[in-house]
């Protein structure tokens, strides 16, 4: 691959790294493409449990490449469907997190949100600026940035190019952690090895339970979730799990 850099670490993460820093990992169609194919292989590999998605100490990444929509028409946007390779991480059943370091503004910054979770280095700065191209943010940035900021902050952000540094996205609830430049990385592969080592088929589930979250009633949230419970007693891990608990010992999981 070209515009990204990937490797599974001893703690069962799948790392992704965008490659791209003359461009301040730009996030262009080929980059998103092969970021799909890395999503997809780790989600089908038994030995990764938990996904980071990262940049570099400068930029998680700056936007998308500009240059690459600057002369498009509508009709070349529709007919080059670039919106469906950015859909493929809404489709990754295993929790994915972000670690963002540096700028993380348009499309960066819909990346990030349509992750799990965030660790962020205190140096990160969120922003959607699209409105300063004479645009809005096209790939999920205007819902999931009012999910997670609320209709205040977020229309601020959307109309004006405001950003938010990492302990104001931290307070608003955008972020999960904010740590050092020297140490965002790791804390995030540290949190996604924690994640690692839970019940692959309860960690995948769980993620499907709190996205439904966001697309349901109570009501029929609260239905997908007892659903998803109840299935989990049909698998070995359950078994495993509680039994493991009644005998004081840690489990072992077998993923099914």
């Amino acid at each position: 691959m070209n515009y990204i850099l990937t490797e599974i670490t001893d703690a069962h993460v799948g790392l992704i790294r965008f490659n791209r820093p003359q461009a301040l990992n730009a996030l262009s169609p080929d980059l998103m493409e092969e970021l799909g194919q890395a999503l997809l292989a780790f989600d089908a590999d038994p030995n990764v449990g938990c996904i980071v998605i990262t940049g570099n100490e400068k930029a998680f990444a700056a936007g998308a490449d500009i240059k690459a929509m600057a002369n498009a028409s509508a009709i070349d946007m529709l007919s080059n469907d670039i919106i469906a390779k950015w859909e493929t991480i809404r489709h990754i059943n295993k929790p994915i997190i972000a670690a963002v370091s540096g700028y993380c503004l348009g499309g960066g910054c819909e990346l990030a949100m349509s992750c799990d979770m965030i660790v962020a280095s205190e140096s990160a700065k969120f922003g959607q600026p699209e409105i300063n191209l004479g645009i809005i943010p096209g790939f999920g940035g205007t819902q999931r940035l009012t999910h997670a900021v609320g209709k205040a902050v977020s229309m601020e952000m959307v109309l004006t190019g405001r950003m938010l540094g990492a302990e104001e996205a931290k307070d608003y609830g955008l972020v999960n952690h904010v740590t050092p430049v020297e140490t965002y990385l790791d804390e995030a592969l540290k949190l996604a090895a924690k994640v690692a080592r839970q019940a692959p088929l309860a960690a995948r589930l769980g993620k499907e339970a709190v996205n439904k979250a966001f697309e349901l009633s109570l009501h029929e949230g609260l239905a997908h979730e007892r659903r998803l419970f109840q299935m989990l007693f049909a698998s070995e891990d359950q078994k495993e799990g509680m039994a493991a608990f009644v005998e004081k010992r840690k489990p072992t999981w077998m993923g099914r």
